[in-house]
């Protein structure tokens, strides 16, 4: 007898939405199949599935413990969201030797079905970072005696979700700084800077009203800035590793001393990002709106206001200023939008599309 081969083994998802991309929540129901495909007759002990869902963070620092001894610490750390096993096909024995309980698969293609459910706790949102990641997959391993496993593994996107519509996310943001410069024994004008924005919470492809008002009585010329900021924060064996990226900026006009600038409504969008990670204990991704003077000769002045990137937008009602423009924030568009390529950046893509699922009436605009 001549035994059959494994042509091709891969997994697919049983997507609700029309890019065919495997996105979910906590508590969905994650469905799809393992697709075999075999030249002749092949012998088969099992074919399982193993999903799992997990956070991992993991870097290395270098330690001195004397002279000429130097030594390398890792950091590393892991919370695990699920961890889901079952069988499509046979049985859990290892002994290759037994001919019982095998099963004969026939020459062509063919499918088996398999489904588990997200548990009902918050999950951490799908992310991709410099020192740690979040990461859902399904792995199929197919068992035959005497050969090597075949083995396949899939990754899906989970978000959970952040509704920006929460008390909390629609409060204003705001804040006032003056700073004196001094060279020697003189004593320049105060530079005074105060901002506002309407509300905390926002959503990828919005732009933030910045309302802000800077008064220059020093002697120095000085340039009111804007920019967000993501901060990705890595938590292992009690210790913390940040990193700090620019998300996006502008600029405002140069003041000469005596003069004062008002922003009102000054526009900053806001690209494909990550929504904000809060709910892990090991990673958690933050952003932040700093409004500052450039002050060339000294440090900065600057106001830092907390934002939150969710994945559910501001509704029609949720504020006056609420326009079309915000709307359209939400259609295809958005996938579209460009950064400087990260890791995230697709998983942003992901979001917007899961909302349109969800949301069927925003794909009017």
């Amino acid at each position: 007898m001549v035994l059959g081969k494994v042509k091709s083994l891969t997994i697919s998802f049983d997507c609700l939405n029309d890019s065919n991309v495997p996105v979910y929540s906590s508590g969905d129901t994650v469905s799809g199949r393992v697709n075999l495909e075999v030249t002749g007759e092949i012998r088969v002990k099992s074919l399982k599935i193993h999903a799992r869902g997990h956070a991992k963070v993991r870097w290395t620092e270098s330690r001195n413990a004397g002279s000429n001894t130097a030594y390398t610490q890792n950091y590393t750390e892991e919370v695990e969201y699920f961890n889901h096993k079952d069988i499509l096909i046979g049985h859990e024995r290892d002994d290759d030797n037994s001919e019982e309980g095998f099963n004969t698969i026939h020459s062509g293609r063919h499918e088996y079905a398999f489904s588990f459910e997200l548990p009902q706790t918050p999950l951490a949102t799908s992310f991709e970072g410099r020192h740690g990641s979040v990461r859902y997959w399904v792995k199929a391993e197919l068992h035959r005696p005497w050969l090597l496993p075949v083995k396949l593994k899939k990754e899906f996107t989970v978000f959970e979700h952040i509704d920006i519509n929460t008390p909390s996310l629609l409060s204003p943001q705001a804040g006032t700084k003056e700073k004196t410069l001094c060279c020697w024994f003189c004593t320049s004008g105060p530079i005074s800077l105060s901002a506002k924005i309407e509300r905390k919470g926002y959503t990828p492809g919005e732009s933030i009203q910045i309302f802000a008002e800077i008064e220059n009585c020093s002697s120095r010329v000085v340039v009111p800035k804007a920019a967000i900021y993501q901060t990705q924060a890595f938590y292992a064996k009690g210790k913390m590793k940040e990193v700090k990226q620019l998300v996006a900026n502008l600029r405002g006009e140069s003041l000469s001393s005596g003069k004062t600038e008002t922003w009102n409504g000054k526009l900053l969008k806001i690209p494909p990002v990550s929504p904000s990670i809060l709910d892990c204990s090991i990673i958690r991704v933050e952003y932040s709106l700093m409004v500052y003077v450039d002050i060339p000769g000294a440090m900065d002045l600057f106001l830092n206001l907390p934002l939150v990137i969710g994945t559910i937008p501001l509704h029609p009602f949720g504020s006056r200023t609420s326009s079309v423009s915000s709307q359209c924030s939400m259609n295809m568009n958005w996938l579209g939008l460009s950064l400087p390529e990260r890791p995230e950046e697709h998983a942003v893509r992901i979001a917007c599309i899961f909302f349109l699922q969800h949301h069927p009436a925003m794909q009017k605009w």
